[in-house]
């Protein structure tokens, strides 16, 4: 009997990424190579893409819930919603409802669509006939005196269509968006004060009376109340913080909440100086009278006035 032969297990390559597979069985999505892999868009694009993929149909896909759930800015995400949509992953649409309302529309795609630039998609080849292997029949060699065999040369085979250069993508001049600075915290008080901890609360719920657009939700209330309760603490009285609050608002207010939280940070007054300490009063020495001429005297102990004082006279 032969030797039964044993294959060798396969080895782990040297160098580079090692894939360890498990099997989705739910909640996953499928996402292609062309997009995973392609040669052209940024990797916040990428996996801006591969996210919009992931949500179910009706979500909000905006620019500002999109900053406020990662933390790129709001350039950095528009310039991969362009992208996306350059590249045909995306395609947005304005539509007027009937209210007068101005939306955008948005589509996603798992498969770019056709007529945009894509580096990741093939170009098609184009298709070659085959060629006949033998050259034409030879032609008949005419009866001569004396005959002899006349040579015949193929005719070259046709040559292969040359294929059509690919169409060069364009580029774009546009500069890649600076990043935006982090925004500064919420302010908050040093020492923690129920009372003026309560006193912010019922502020922030008491601007709608005021201001009917400023009208705050629970969440948005707890979030604010610290960042009311530091002005406090530094002695701004609740009418004043209430004014500045109320003040100047613009016509467009959609985010509330976030416009106040930009006041209440960039407009933080500074704490009030300390009060100076009164000047102490020069010491005094209390009121004697005089053993000699009963007379009244500054001195620190009873005795003799100046006048009375023998010592003082001798020395003079």
């Amino acid at each position: 009997m032969d030797t039964p032969q044993i294959s060798a297990p396969s080895r782990a390559p040297s160098s580079g990424v090692v894939h360890i597979d498990t099997r989705h069985t739910g909640r996953f999505t499928v996402v292609g190579n062309h997009l995973a892999q392609h040669r052209e868009l940024s990797l916040v694009a990428i996996g801006l893409a591969a996210h919009i993929q992931s949500l179910p149909d009706g979500a909000r896909i905006g620019i500002k819930p999109l900053a406020d759930r990662f933390p790129e800015s709001e350039a950095r995400i528009a310039a991969a919603l362009r992208e996306l949509e350059a590249h045909g992953y995306l395609k947005r649409t304005r539509e007027r409802l009937p209210s007068g309302r101005v939306v955008t529309r948005t589509v996603s795609y798992n498969q770019p669509l056709t007529g945009t630039r894509s580096a990741a998609a093939p170009q098609p080849q184009p298709q070659t006939r085959p060629t006949s292997e033998s050259g034409p029949r030879p032609r008949p060699v005419r009866p001569v005196p004396a005959p002899r065999p006349e040579t015949v040369t193929p005719a070259p085979a046709p040559s292969a269509p040359t294929p059509a250069p690919a169409p060069e993508t364009p580029k774009t001049d546009e500069p890649a968006p600076a990043p935006a600075p982090p925004r500064p915290p919420l302010p908050r008080p040093q020492a923690h004060d129920l009372d003026r901890h309560r006193v912010a609360v019922e502020l922030l719920a008491d601007l709608r009376r005021h201001e009917s657009r400023l009208l705050l939700g629970e969440a948005d209330i707890r979030r604010l109340a610290p960042a009311v309760a530091a002005w406090l603490e530094r002695d701004a009285r609740p009418d004043a913080v209430r004014r500045t609050l109320v003040a100047d608002l613009p016509e467009s207010l959609t985010r509330p909440a976030g416009l106040l939280a930009h006041r209440l940070t960039v407009l933080l007054p500074p704490p009030l100086p300390t009060a100076p300490a009164d000047e102490a009063a020069p010491c005094r020495d209390p009121l004697q009278n005089c053993d000699g001429c009963d007379r009244a005297f500054r001195a620190p102990e009873p005795g003799h006035c100046r006048e009375c004082r023998t010592d003082l006279k001798e020395a003079a």
